[in-house]
């Protein structure tokens, strides 16, 4: 198949555009030159004729072709996107001309290939990630999913054999009842019925409505597929929030995406709707029956407002009696923008089945987010090869992310804040992930050849042009050389832009590449790229009493510190001991869910052992 171009934009920001070459015979390229054989002229008018002949051939073709298309429209769509899929790939980020680009072809879809990633000759890398992952899907069409590894260079944590067991147990079970088949079909006109729901069935759904921004989609995805493997539920995502066009299908045989025709206008689900959790509980009502009078019968679904300024009725979805009355709803629809694994970490029916599935307990979403999310081939093309272009040949890789949380108004402020960019060579050179700067620029003594890459994610360039220009203006102390590189500077979050989810996600798998990670207090983006890369940051702290308004511009003292564990921190977490029936501190109730270090009234997960 011929291939696209490929287009990527250069330094000026304009763009070039690489055009493939036409085959002739067996790899060669096609020419137009005439025979000069003393008959040539008359075989030319012959093989004329005939070329006209075969035009008018394929010309008659295409019109078939054509009409069986629109005759068959959902296979050629199906057909369009493959195709699409195995194109070439577009960069999101600006990519110097003069330095080497690598197309959707390039060695490293092979894993008997050299690379040029490492000074070793040869890397063995775990496609399969230990095991989460299954062979059998189409390489070309999701390159992440085999390639992750490639990428990362720090040793990951071993999933447990069980983890592994139930991730095939959820595989057949999604496959078995997803869309299309007739569990499903059959389910989703129960979602209209108005009888009540006796008895259980094979197949119960959890439909997880996708919002917020990619930090959050992210770390509400990874919660709600951990609920869904504890509760024996398929599944399944809000197709309509790009979620087709930002990460692969993650199961094999079966897709997640909620089928088109679903007949719930679950979009129009609040806070407010009387199908939510917390309005039943409430008004005592399930579907006209008093709630405690209620022993087998269930409502068809259930909707559960869990975002994260959720009410208290919302919040007894983490309690042990209503997780019993949950389990027999057929369907789960949820909405939420929070990474709420710790309080399910408190649940009793769970506890024993997540120490078996993570015996290291705070890797869930190391192992659950690199089970599941994988990025399409545009995103994952962007983020590898602007790795390969700055990042590769460096020793170390210091990721830095900035993330200011303050408002003007309804308007997002990002500086630029001198105090912030304090904070951040305050943190990164007193834990020495930088060196320090001279006060002249003589060279140092001594051979050092060594070379540090900082890649700086942030809204606002002001904070990597800083950083560059203090180690362009001066030397470091100890000679090395310290190069800083920002893919992208968007100003603004625009989490309903496409494009710029895109890039978001790509900045966040280039920082989960990184060696060391300064990230931002209360900041999503970050959590998900240290649970990535499995890597334990360095978290720049906000004053306490306002995250939002940092106290006088004052760098805190001290500017940093190292997080406890690489898992995310969940920022409403409950605060109701269900058993006592009050109000109750949730972090102190088992050692291994804890305070957050960067949120004094969030939950994180830790690991006793290492603490």
């Amino acid at each position: 198949m011929e291939k696209q171009p490929i287009s990527w934009r250069g330094s000026n920001g304009g763009h070039k555009e690489r055009l493939p070459l036409r085959g002739g015979g067996v790899g060669g390229l096609e020419t137009e030159a005439r025979a000069t054989h003393p008959h040539a002229h008359a075989h030319a008018h012959a093989a004329d004729q005939q070329e006209a002949g075969r035009g008018r051939h394929r010309r008659n073709c295409v019109r078939a072709a054509l009409v069986l298309c629109l005759l068959t429209l959902p296979a050629c769509v199906l057909v369009v996107g493959n195709l699409r899929t195995e194109s070439s790939s577009q960069m999101l980020f600006d990519v110097d001309d003069d330095l080497p680009k690598y197309d959707d072809d390039d060695q490293d879809i092979r894993d008997d290939m050299p690379d040029d990633l490492s000074p070793s000759a040869q890397i063995d890398y775990d496609r399969l990630l230990g095991g989460l992952l299954v062979e059998g899907f189409d390489e070309r069409s999701c390159r992440s999913r085999y390639q992750f590894a490639r990428y990362h260079r720090n040793a990951a944590r071993v999933p447990s054999p069980y983890l592994i067991e139930r991730l095939r147990r959820q595989e057949a079970l999604q496959k078995k009842c997803g869309p299309g088949t007739k569990s499903y079909n059959n389910a989703a006109k129960q979602l209209t019925s108005t009888q009540s729901i006796n008895g259980t069935s094979d197949c119960n759904y959890l439909f997880l409505i996708i919002h917020a921004g990619m930090g959050n989609r992210m770390l509400e995805m990874t919660s709600a597929f951990l609920y869904a493997l504890l509760t024996g539920r398929v599944l399944l995502v809000d197709r309509s929030k790009q979620i087709a066009s930002t990460f692969c299908e993650p199961f094999p045989g079966t897709s997640w995406l909620i089928p088109s025709d679903f007949p719930l206008s679950y979009n129009e689900f609040t806070e407010r709707s009387p199908e939510s959790y917390g309005n039943m509980l409430q008004d005592n009502v399930i579907r006209g029956n008093t709630y405690r009078s209620l022993t087998s019968a269930r409502p068809p679904y259930v909707f559960l407002y869990l975002d994260g300024d959720c009410a208290s009725n919302d919040k007894l979805f983490f309690c042990q009696d209503d997780q019993q009355f949950l389990q027999g709803v057929p369907w789960l629809i949820m909405r939420t923008d929070m990474y709420f694994v710790p309080s399910l970490f408190l649940i009793p029916s769970f506890q024993d089945e997540l120490s078996k599935l993570f015996p290291e307990k705070d890797t869930v979403f190391h192992h659950l987010g690199r089970y599941l999310l994988h990025p399409t081939n545009d995103i994952w093309y962007s983020a590898t090869t602007y790795y390969r272009a700055y990042l590769a040949k460096a020793d170390k890789v210091v990721g830095i992310q900035i993330r200011v949380l303050e408002t003007k108004g309804i308007l997002q402020r990002n500086g630029p804040f001198p105090h912030v960019l304090e904070q951040v060579l305050s943190c990164a050179q007193g834990e020495k992930l930088l060196p320090e700067i001279g006060v002249t620029n003589e060279a140092a003594t001594g051979n050092n050849n060594r070379t540090i890459a900082v890649l700086a994610t942030s809204l606002s360039s002001w904070y990597s042009d800083q950083i560059r220009e203090r180690y362009s203006e001066y030397r470091a102390v100890d000679g090395t050389t310290v190069k800083v590189y920002q893919p992208s500077h968007e100003e603004y979050q625009r989490s309903k832009n496409k494009k710029h989810n895109m890039k978001a996600l790509a900045e966040i798998y280039l920082l989960s590449m990184s060696d060391v990670l300064i990230t931002s207090a209360y900041s999503t983006f970050g959590y998900v790229a240290q649970g990535l890369a499995g890597l334990t940051p360095w978290i720049m702290y906000k004053p306490e009493k306002n995250l939002y308004k940092p106290e006088n511009h004052v760098v805190p003292k001290p500017p940093c510190g190292r997080a406890m564990s690489i898992e995310p921190c969940f920022h409403q977490a409950p605060y109701f001991d269900c058993k006592a029936k009050r109000d109750a501190d949730l972090g102190k109730v088992v050692p291994y869910v804890r305070h957050c270090e960067d949120v004094s009234w969030g939950l994180k997960i830790v690991n006793e052992t290492r603490l």
